[in-house]
């Protein structure tokens, strides 16, 4: 724990719930805010306002001009995390029920622990790691189904694929960021992280010709609060309270939102989304929870990256130590 004393208990429970309840609910919140607002210009302009926000409050601050190496590596972590990871959500939350979106994007620790044993030969995953691997696997295919499979249910299958491609670009970006130690204010970094995704989405949503097709008089008020919702409490808050957390707390406690947020926002979906909750995306939530804990929680040997040496190190938080199991957050910002 970072800091010469300990904040109060109810602080860091306080902080815990905004992380937990608000990450958990912006799958949801997604859903209403692309139902009369195109995908990927409704996601850039969330990531354009929040990131903006977040960087002029840094400059404001006196922090000082950020050189081009920052600009640099934020934008390929930006583009990986943001561009493809949170965008193909955002897209495919258009077909695909927001509480399983988020059970499949619970599995980036998954991809994370693979990408390090076959990419960084961090050493074989030892048996607690393999069996959330199996796990983990064997939930998505509870979750999915035979008939889903073979395209003939109710969740369109392109958009499963699309998740599961982006939750593995998360994984990636995430190890691209562990590499980049460069010195910055954490803030700051992740204004410009935010900043340069959301340009990418930006120029995505324009060459997919949303702008000719979004229609102001169409977008309802529904849509119009959703984004906002996104833009402060899932970007500015929930972010905000994350980093505080890893400053605070250990990575691998702040990082438990992984298993809270699917739950969620599985309930939220079906309480206020009118999706349904049956019996197998609850079995399929439990198993991929479960695998998440068991890979996440293990410490020997693969290993996660930390968030806390995320897009930058921050200036007073740098540390030359291995990252502890986590997980950065697929929705982060």
């Amino acid at each position: 724990m970072s800091g010469s004393h300990s904040p109060a208990r109810w602080k860091i429970w306080t902080a815990f719930a905004a992380v937990y309840l608000l990450w958990g609910s912006t799958y949801l919140a997604m859903r209403f805010a692309v139902a009369t607002l195109p995908p990927f210009l409704m996601a850039a302009t969330r990531f354009l306002t929040a990131g903006g926000a977040l960087y002029l409050w840094e400059r404001i601050r006196g922090t000082p001009k950020p050189e081009l190496l920052l600009w640099k590596t934020t934008a390929i972590s930006g583009a990986l995390l943001l561009f493809t990871g949170n965008g193909g959500v955002v897209w495919a939350v258009q077909y695909v029920p927001s509480g399983l979106t988020a059970v499949l994007v619970a599995m980036v620790p998954l991809w994370i622990v693979v990408l390090l044993w076959l990419w960084q030969k961090r050493g074989q995953p030892d048996g607690r790691t393999m069996l959330g691997i199996v796990i983990g696997i064997a939930g998505i295919a509870v979750l999915v189904g035979p008939e889903r499979l073979m395209g003939s249910g109710a969740v369109d299958p392109l958009g499963m694929v699309v998740l599961v491609l982006a939750s593995l670009s998360w994984a990636a970006g995430s190890l691209y960021s562990t590499h980049s130690r460069i010195k910055a204010s954490p803030l700051l970094a992740t204004g410009m992280q935010m900043l340069c995704g959301g340009f990418l989405l930006l120029m995505l949503g324009l060459l997919a010709g949303e702008w000719q097709q979004l229609n102001f008089e169409q977008v309802s008020l529904q849509s119009a609060l959703a984004l906002a919702y996104l833009i402060v409490f899932g970007s500015l808050i929930g972010f905000t309270a994350y980093l505080w957390l890893l400053r605070v707390t250990t990575p691998a406690r702040a990082s438990t939102y992984a298993f809270v947020n699917p739950v969620v926002a599985v309930i939220l979906g079906w309480a206020i989304g009118g999706e349904p909750l049956t019996a197998r995306a609850l079995a399929a939530t439990l198993m991929i929870v479960a695998a998440v804990i068991a890979i996440v929680l293990n410490r020997q040997p693969a290993q996660l990256p930390s968030p806390e040496r995320g897009a930058v190190v921050p200036e007073t938080t740098a540390r030359p130590a291995p990252a502890k199991p986590e997980q950065v957050c697929p929705d982060a910002c």
